[in-house]
């Protein structure tokens, strides 16, 4: 694969279960990531993956894809790309309940969803980095929504976590545990950054779940993160 040369090409990809809202999800940022200077091509199939030269100039992937199926030829372009060096940003299922079969994909974004006790429910995001860019100045919060239970990688470097009540969904034996809700990691030369949170569009009504996402965006891209970059 070319040597990525274009900094600002960002591809937004939606599809798979419709109840995770990925056109809407995905406007929410489209409009800035172009403000921020992104090239922004928004695809709707997964053959978008095979156009090499395309991917190639790519600085950020956006996936917005919950389960469904990638074609092995599909998934190894996506991680080729990611492992060149092009970022990978994304929330809530529409990036890590994806592909529920592909396990290399998987070993990629660092995480898995398996369950969210009790479906909607109210629950608190707790700050654990304050000092990384993507964090900074962010107090916890809370949200009303699904509460992420995930298979995790071990070597994410954890932004912001949440604790299981144990109260919702007849499983308490989760009480106490802590899950991360945000983190970011390496894949060869790229940069990926995920976060849990983005059940639903609404959900992004949310201040400091919607920068988040924005300030991991960038991060993914390479780009400078500071509070001036959301306003």
């Amino acid at each position: 694969m070319a040597k990525n040369t274009d900094p600002r090409h960002c591809l937004v990809i939606t599809g798979g279960w419709p109840g995770h809202q990925p056109v809407q999800c995905a406007d929410h940022f489209v409009p800035w990531l172009r403000d921020k200077g992104f090239e922004v091509r928004c695809a709707d199939s997964l053959d978008v993956l095979l156009e090499a030269d395309y991917l190639a100039r790519c600085s950020l992937i956006v996936p917005v894809w919950t389960m469904g199926t990638i074609a092995p030829e599909q998934s190894k372009a996506l991680r080729q790309a990611v492992l060149a060096g092009c970022g990978l940003a994304g929330w809530h299922g529409g990036m890590c309940d994806a592909f529920r079969q592909d396990t290399e994909y998987q070993f990629m974004t660092g995480g898995q969803w398996v369950a969210h006790p009790g479906n909607v429910i109210r629950y608190r995001v707790d700050i654990v980095d304050r000092e990384d860019p993507i964090t900074a100045g962010l107090d916890d919060f809370e949200m009303n929504s699904e509460q992420y239970y995930m298979h995790v990688d071990p070597s994410n470097e954890v932004l912001a976590t949440t604790t299981f009540s144990g109260r919702h969904g007849g499983v308490n034996w989760i009480r106490g545990c802590v899950m991360p809700v945000a983190w970011k990691r390496m894949y060869g030369k790229g940069r990926v950054f995920y976060t849990s949170l983005g059940h639903v569009a609404a959900d992004f009504e949310v201040p400091q779940a919607r920068e988040i996402v924005k300030r991991g965006m960038l991060w993914a891209a390479r780009l400078r993160v500071a509070p001036q970059d959301l306003r």
